[in-house]
């Protein structure tokens, strides 16, 4: 029943009445076995289309689209005349994209199940080796059952009888297996009457891609896959990806903005749209999603005389190149809200889709060429103008409106004709914020060009506008003293950014209204007694400007402490933060005792020194106390400041914060921030800007800067910058007095 050739071993074995040629290959006491019935191969094909078909369905499944209807729909009122969001519509109306994914992957799954069902249906083909049931015995059958058995089966499969040569086989293996004692203890320890076999390998393959006869096939099939199918994948991959950075920006494209900005540290925003269109996204030859049209010879330079001065005529490379050019004028065109064909909307939809990403690298390129200059020197870094104009020119993009145009022009129904009505002597309203404050009964006269829905829908698209309230808080995280600040000290600002629809602005002002109006109304009732009453108290103090002339004799040779001073802007955010080491506590001292000596000083000579000692003590013990509260409360809030930090490392928030109102922006952007702090005087960063694209009602950032080499007083702006809308934009003065590391100890001493 068992043929070998060479190291090749052939063997039949019966199943379900027919026989089966199963081939087997041996090497160094392993079998590697193929079966040509193809049964394993089914369990190997339906873990492999298992593996695809479900992470598959899990990520490629389309949302639901009723959940996104939904949403579109709540978006209609405020964003109902947005570019974007119009062309949203028309894309999930046209769309087959879904359909397609929803029928391959149905597909996908309709094979899993048929693969699953024909692998349910298999016969189990191993079992365990059992030598009475070949002989058609009971187990523990005596020997005399087994002889006697044995010779009946013999007589009726042997093939003298003309009876099956395998199943005789397997009879006389049975047989030998109960009889012999050699056989029948192998069978017994490793189940087989031959003893220990060799390692058995099922390969999950049929056995006729290890035919001679389809070898050169599958050598054919195999070269091709793994010598030209995978090479030419992975290359293609590999020469895709070393071309773009981390954020998708092309290698080259970086490489032009660090040698323009390098080149010119202080670029104005002409300057800078040119460097802007000059990127190698938008040229056919580096990327393949931009075109150039025949079309455009005629086009492009109809809009060039419609645009007026744009440096066409400058022959410096890129500017020069027709793809920038042709960059250039769209990104203008979308700026001066002018009209173009429907070839070049597309392109330059195109342009003004790619814009806040190149600006966001242009500004990550700028902070780097500022670090390396506080490092090494040895060059000028962009000015702080250029990177803010890169800020603006982001803002000018997605609102599609020039750097001099009115905020106002955010708005829908508002035109250039109509600002005349806001800027007047009555209401000179000019920005978002003037708007906002005025009273409903003055807006709705201001406005009154508009009807009634235009007035409702105006009022619903600024009430959707962000407003932000912006906290400072100054310090030196591990230091004892956080409120000093020495040479060689991080300092950190804690900046916490809690975000209010313009809307809740409204009702706040409507609620305080008549409480305002109320206030007034008492303060003229009580304004004539409150006058005679300032009168009187005047008189009073005639009697006394003698001893107060008195004392200050004495106290015009101290310095004056300043005090923290906090302002309030127009729309509640505090508009300025010191912090400024005060006075010694020997100087407090001292003026304590002057004071205690005018006022006291009779009264202190008849204290005995026991009793003058016993009050020292119980001053110095309460000021140890309160010490001891202060340390604790400070360690405590560094550990939880510690703990949120923590928290957020390990969380990961959602940049899909609010969208953006943009009437002319081609794809829905998300309204994100840029947080920083800068030394306006001398035009330079102090903080590298933070990109916020997580604030949705609250956000808590920090900034970090080193500590002024230099002693004395420097003023500082913390400044907010949307990157969405124009008009919103915060600044913050902040205050640092830098002091020596002696001056500190001194203090420190002199306090315990």
């Amino acid at each position: 029943g068992k043929k070998r050739r060479g190291g090749e071993e052939e063997e039949e074995e019966e199943e379900d009445g027919g026989r089966r040629p199963k081939r087997r290959y041996e090497m160094a006491g392993q079998q590697f076995q193929y079966d040509d019935s193809g049964n394993t191969f089914f369990y190997f094909l339906t873990s492999f289309v298992g593996l695809i078909v479900i992470p598959a369905t899990y990520y490629l499944w389309p949302r639901d689209q009723n959940a996104e209807q939904l949403r579109l729909k709540s978006l209609r009122r405020v964003h109902g005349r947005c570019l974007w969001y119009r062309l949203r519509l028309m894309k999930s109306q046209q769309s087959i994209v879904p359909t397609l994914k929803k029928a391959a992957l149905l597909f996908g799954w309709a094979v899993f199940l048929l693969l699953a069902y024909k692998v349910s249906k298999l016969d189990r083909e191993y079992q365990e080796y059992n030598p009475y049931e070949v002989l058609n015995l009971d187990p523990g059958a005596s020997l005399s059952e087994i002889k006697k058995q044995y010779r009946v089966l013999s007589l009726k499969f042997h093939p003298d009888k003309g009876g099956d040569e395998a199943t005789f086989m397997r009879i006389a293996k049975a047989y030998a297996a109960l009889t012999n004692e050699q056989s029948r203890q192998n069978w017994e320890i490793y189940g087989n009457p031959d003893g220990p076999g060799a390692t058995s390998f099922g390969i999950a393959l049929p056995a006729w891609i290890v035919d001679q006869k389809n070898s050169m096939l599958v050598l054919l099939v195999y070269g091709l896959a793994f010598m030209v199918i995978l090479p030419v994948v992975v290359g293609t991959w590999w020469y895709r990806s070393i071309r773009y950075s981390g954020d998708q920006i092309l290698i080259n494209t970086t490489q032009l903005f660090m040698h323009f900005m390098y080149k010119t540290p202080n670029m104005n925003m002409k300057r800078l749209a040119m460097v802007l269109t000059a990127a190698f996204e938008f040229d056919p030859r580096s990327n393949k999603e931009a075109t150039i049209r025949p079309t455009d010879n005629i086009e492009v330079p109809q809009l060039i005389r419609e645009l007026g001065n744009i440096n066409v005529k400058k022959k410096e490379p890129p500017f020069c190149y027709p793809y920038s050019l042709k960059a250039r004028v769209l990104v203008l065109a979308h700026l001066a809200r002018m009209d173009v064909s429907e070839e070049l909307e597309e392109d330059q939809r195109f342009v003004v889709r790619k814009s806040p990403a190149l600006l966001q690298e242009m500004i990550n390129v700028g902070c780097q060429l500022t670090m390396m200059a506080n490092s090494r020197g040895g060059f000028h870094a962009p000015r702080l103008g250029t990177i803010e104009n890169c800020m603006k020119l982001t803002q000018m993009i997605v609102q599609g409106l020039q750097e001099s145009k009115s905020p106002l022009l955010q708005l829908p129904h508002f035109e250039e004709e109509h600002l005349r009505y806001c800027i007047s002597k009555k209401y000179k309203v000019r920005s978002l914020q003037d708007l906002v404050s005025l009273k409903d009964s003055d807006r709705r006269s201001m406005l009154r060009f508009l009807g009634e829905e235009k007035y409702d829908e105006v009022m619903a698209v600024l009430g959707s506008f962000p407003h932000i309230t912006m906290d400072t808080k100054l310090q030196v995280l591990d230091d004892e003293d956080s409120n000093n600040i020495t040479a060689g000290s991080i300092v950190t600002v804690t900046v916490t950014l809690t975000r209010k629809r313009m809307a809740e602005v409204f009702e706040k002002e409507q609620e305080s209204t008549p409480c305002i109006a109320e206030e007034a109304a008492t303060t003229e009732e009580t304004g004539d007694s409150s006058k005679t009453k300032t009168k009187v108290w005047q008189n009073k103090s005639k009697g006394a400007k003698k001893t107060a002339k008195s004392k200050k004799k004495k106290l015009t040779k101290k310095k004056a402490t300043p005090a923290p001073v906090k302002t309030k802007q127009a729309n509640g955010n505090v508009a300025g933060n010191e912090v400024v080491v005060a006075a010694t506590a020997k100087e407090e001292e001292d003026e304590a005792s002057d004071k205690g000596s005018e006022s006291d000083e009779g009264e202190a000579n008849k204290d005995s020194p026991s009793e003058r000692d016993e009050d020292s003590d119980k001053q110095s013990d309460t000021e140890v106390d309160e010490m001891v509260g202060d340390d604790e409360e400070e360690w405590e809030a560094l550990q939880q400041s510690i703990q949120r930090r923590e928290r957020a490392l390990l969380e990961t928030k959602s940049k899909v914060t609010h969208p953006v109102y943009s009437l002319y922006f081609p794809e829905e952007k998300q309204e994100w921030w840029w947080l920083y702090i800068a030394d306006r005087r001398d035009q330079t960063l102090v903080s590298m800007p933070y990109h916020v694209c997580t604030l949705k009602d609250t956000e808590e950032v920090e900034l970090k800067f080193p500590a002024p080499s230099k002693t004395g007083n420097y003023q500082y702006s913390v400044i907010l910058r949307s990157d969405s809308y124009m008009g919103l934009d915060q600044i913050k003065p902040l205050k640092v007095t830098k002091l020596c590391l002696f001056v500190c100890l001194c203090v420190y001493v002199s306090f315990w």
